[in-house]
């Protein structure tokens, strides 16, 4: 008699959800695909050669670096990071204040597990990063919601919707939101509605999450300060990335935030993983104390900044105007597509017919919706890619236009 292990889950296990673009990228491994599903760097410019110099580090502190490390991370990396950031972050960041993870998304790990308490809500924005949602889910969190449009979080009535929850006795256990170069939307916070959503956070005493992977990844146009920064660093974690600005296969994240939050997160991650890999840590730790990450920063830019514009430019021309619509960005990985009159799931279909691939908008909305949108990543695709596969979209817009429109 076999044992039916599905009767064995826990709740928390039968909360999770397959991740969409994990879904999708079985589609892009097939030969001749062409992908914009994953919000994958461009391998081409990975500074192998450079990195691998850095593991001379481990003829020089292997025995150290072999060997279990500290939770809150490696102390050079931390130095590092802790210096880097200052004068990004537009505040002093001292080691009680950094912990270095196993990638951004552990951050909205941790702070899940240290502030969520099943039937909590969180403020989320409506797209917004599906990950991380995931582990929200998990936790047994409800959403709030509040929509995007070309300047960020959309913030009217988000006052109402907290005092109403506040009034029935409701915990919100924190906001999350991409403000800068938004995963999936590609849009960017205003300055104006940063320091507005800082004040919201503080009338109602609400933590907030920044998570900014994508900050460093700027095609045009300056810099705006943290939420960090303008909350003057008392309730606001941020969350950064070495993924999207070196390679995501060291698995190194980090955060900045209240030392008391930053503190209960080390203490749970002991329990998740010990420490983020040490070997990692190391060699990342060697390559941007030898000044190659600043020098290596605008290779990436340079090399993303081109490939937005060629996908812009191929949306530009195969796209019908009156049936899709977009936001061209000005940093980060992506673009966000919205057909009104045309379902996704209908699009998706016809394209990978032709093996182009992307995601679907609906799992970027928690509490339901985005039917008509989906994500493009145009980091990742080849040049020839790119006008290809955006043109397979077009025509596979215009071949159901007339069925939409009879409908």
């Amino acid at each position: 008699m076999s044992i039916d292990l599905t009767a064995l889950f826990s709740k928390t296990a039968r909360a999770v959800r397959p991740s969409a673009i994990r879904e999708m990228a079985k589609h892009a491994a097939e030969p001749g695909a062409i992908s914009f599903a994953r919000g994958d760097p461009a391998p081409e410019i990975f500074p192998v050669e450079e990195f691998y110099e850095g593991t001379k580090v481990l003829l020089e502190r292997g025995r150290e670096i072999l060997q279990y490390g500290n939770t809150a991370g490696y102390a050079p990396l931390a130095d590092f990071l802790c210096g880097w950031l200052t004068p990004r972050m537009g505040r002093t960041i001292t080691r009680e204040q950094l912990l270095i993870t196993s990638g951004s998304g552990q951050v909205c790990d941790l702070l899940v597990r240290a502030t969520v308490d099943r039937g909590d809500f969180v403020i989320v924005e409506e797209p917004t990063f599906l990950g991380n949602t995931n582990s929200m889910r998990v936790a047994g969190a409800n959403f709030i919601t509040a929509p995007v449009d070309e300047q960020g979080m959309v913030l009217d009535g988000l006052p109402e919707k907290i005092e109403a929850v506040q009034r029935a006795g409701g915990k919100i256990s924190f906001i999350y939101t991409i403000p800068t170069f938004h995963n999936p939307a590609g849009v960017t916070m205003s300055l104006e509605r940063r320091r507005q959503l800082v004040a919201i956070a503080q009338k109602y005493g609400i933590l907030i999450m920044e998570d900014d992977p994508y900050r460093f990844v700027r095609f045009e146009g300056d810099d705006l300060p943290s939420l960090y920064e303008l909350d003057g660093g008392s309730g606001v974690i941020s969350a950064g990335s070495f993924s999207k600005i070196l390679a995501p296969g060291t698995r190194v994240g980090w955060c900045v935030g209240p030392e008391a939050i930053v503190r209960i997160m080390t203490t749970l991650k002991q329990s998740v993983d010990s420490s983020a890999s040490v070997v990692s840590q190391a060699l990342v730790a060697e390559y941007c104390r030898s000044g190659r990450l600043d020098a290596f920063l605008p290779k990436i830019v340079a090399n993303y900044r081109r490939k937005r514009d060629l996908m812009e430019a191929a949306l530009r021309r195969y796209l019908p105007a009156d049936e899709a619509q977009w936001t061209c960005p000005s940093g980060g990985f992506f673009i966000w597509i919205t057909t009104p009159r045309i379902k996704t799931d209908d699009l998706i279909k016809k394209c990978l017919e032709r093996k182009v691939v992307f995601v679907p908008g609906e799992p970027f909305y928690p509490n339901g919706g985005g039917e008509h949108s989906f994500r493009l990543c145009f980091t990742f695709a080849t040049p020839d890619q790119l006008d290809a596969g955006i043109r397979v979209i077009g025509e596979a817009i215009r071949e159901l236009t007339p069925v939409t429109a009879q409908a």
